[in-house]
């Protein structure tokens, strides 16, 4: 899942792909509340699965989105 995050990311904004790690915060990637939600609902299209808006602003790191994905997935 992190590699498909990072493929998004890097595609989407423009970011070198070489340069999102696990511990990547989307805060460093200066990613605002807008940019957050189109990814969700990109991601949910893509896999089919519906995410908490509440857990999503926990979420602060691309690893963190990845284990918060991979377990939706596992629910599912």
């Amino acid at each position: 899942m992190f590699e498909r995050i990072t493929t998004y990311l890097a595609e989407q904004f423009d970011f070198p792909k070489d340069s999102l790690h696990w511990d990547t915060t989307f805060k460093s990637l200066q990613l605002d509340s807008m940019d957050m939600v189109e990814m969700m609902m990109d991601m949910e299209e893509e896999l089919g699965v519906d995410f908490d808006q509440n857990d999503m602003a926990e979420l602060t790191t691309i690893g963190e989105l990845a284990d918060y994905i991979e377990k939706k997935l596992n629910e599912g």
